[in-house]
C-alpha cells in the first residue's frame, strides 16, 4: 500500500478562502524536514488549534481536510506546544503508524509549506507577495505576477533483463535498493526521461517503455511516475558515481525490499519479486 492509499479516507485539497481555525482542527507546524508529532510506538498524533497559543493561531493556513478533519499549516519551531516533539518526517514515514492518513497528510502538508515559504517575495520583481482571496495562489501585488504551487514531475524506471531487474542504491548513507529515478527536463516526455536517465545513470539502452502508475511525493514535491522497460542490448553497466554508490543486476528471488513500505519505487520492486506483470 502506498503513501496516499488512505482509503476508506479521502483528501480534499481544494483551496477553501473562508476557511477559519477551530479548536479541534489538526495543525501540521512544519519546519524543514520536521513536524510536531507524538510519535509512540505504532500511533501518529498531531496537535490541534486548542493547543496553540493565541499569536501561533493568528498566522495559521489551511491546506486540506481529509473527510471532515482540517489541517492548518504553522511554521516557527517557537510555536512548539507542550508534549509534542519536531521529529523527522522520515522517521514517521519508516514507522507506519496509525492512523495511516496522517502520515499522507504531513507529506502533502509539506509540499505546501515549502511552497508557502519560497514565494514570500515574488520571483519576478522581489517585492513580498501577497496571499490570493479567490485560489491558493500568492500575487505580487507590483507587478501582478502570480505564483501557484509548483509540482515537479520525476520518474522512477525498472528496468528488466529477463528475471533480473536493476536495483540500484543513491551515493549517500543509509540508502537502501532502489530503482532508477530522476526529474524531467524542460522539453522532454515523461518517456525520454527513463531513457535518458537509465543511459546517464548506469550507462544502458532500453526500450519497450511502459507507464505503471504515479505518486504524489511531497519529501521532494514531485509527482513520480513509475515506468517499466526492457533492456536494449548490452547488459554492461557503466556507473554513475557522483549519483549512484551502486547500480546491480538482480535475480527476482535475491530482491530485498526498502523498510518502508509506502513508496511506489518499492511497489514496483515488490511487484517485479512477485512475478506479476511488469
Amino acid at each position: 500500500m502506498m503513501i496516499q492509499d488512505i482509503g476508506p479516507h479521502r483528501l480534499y485539497n481544494q483551496f477553501d478562502p473562508a476557511a477559519t481555525p477551530e479548536d479541534g482542527d489538526t495543525v501540521l507546524l512544519l519546519s524543514g524536514g520536521t513536524v510536531a508529532a507524538k510519535l509512540s510506538e505504532k500511533t501518529l498524533a498531531f496537535p490541534k488549534v486548542r493547543d496553540f497559543a493565541a499569536e501561533a493561531r493568528a498566522r495559521l493556513i489551511y491546506l486540506f481536510r481529509v473527510d471532515e478533519e482540517r489541517f492548518f499549516l504553522c511554521t516557527g519551531e517557537d510555536a512548539l506546544p507542550e508534549g509534542f516533539a519536531m521529529t523527522d518526517l522520515r522517521t514517521v514515514r519508516q514507522a507506519e503508524p496509525e492512523p495511516k492518513y496522517l502520515v499522507f497528510a504531513a507529506l502533502t502538508g509539506k509540499h505546501l509549506a515549502d511552497w508557502y515559504r519560497d514565494t514570500r517575495f515574488c520571483g519576478r520583481c522581489g517585492t513580498p507577495t501577497v496571499p490570493s482571496e479567490k485560489e491558493r495562489a500568492r500575487i505580487c501585488p507590483a507587478c501582478g505576477n502570480t505564483a501557484y504551487p509548483r509540482i515537479m514531475p520525476a520518474v522512477i524506471a525498472g528496468v528488466i533483463d529477463g528475471d533480473r531487474i536493476l536495483l540500484t542504491r543513491y551515493n549517500r548513507p543509509g540508502a537502501y535498493n532502489a530503482l532508477i529515478a530522476g526529474f524531467t527536463e524542460i522539453g522532454e516526455t515523461l518517456e525520454e526521461t527513463v531513457a535518458r536517465e537509465v543511459m546517464e545513470e548506469a550507462g544502458l539502452k532500453v526500450k519497450n517503455i511502459r507507464y505503471y502508475k504515479s505518486q504524489p511525493w511531497g519529501v521532494a514535491n514531485d509527482i513520480l511516475t513509475g515506468f517499466f522497460c526492457d533492456l536494449d542490448g548490452s547488459d554492461e553497466i557503466v556507473l554513475d558515481a557522483n549519483e549512484l554508490k551502486s547500480a546491480v543486476w538482480t535475480k527476482r528471488e535475491d530482491i530485498v525490499l526498502q523498510p518502508d513500505r509506502t513508496s511506489l519505487t518499492n511497489e514496483m520492486m515488490e511487484r517485479f519479486k512477485s512475478g506479476e506483470p511488469c
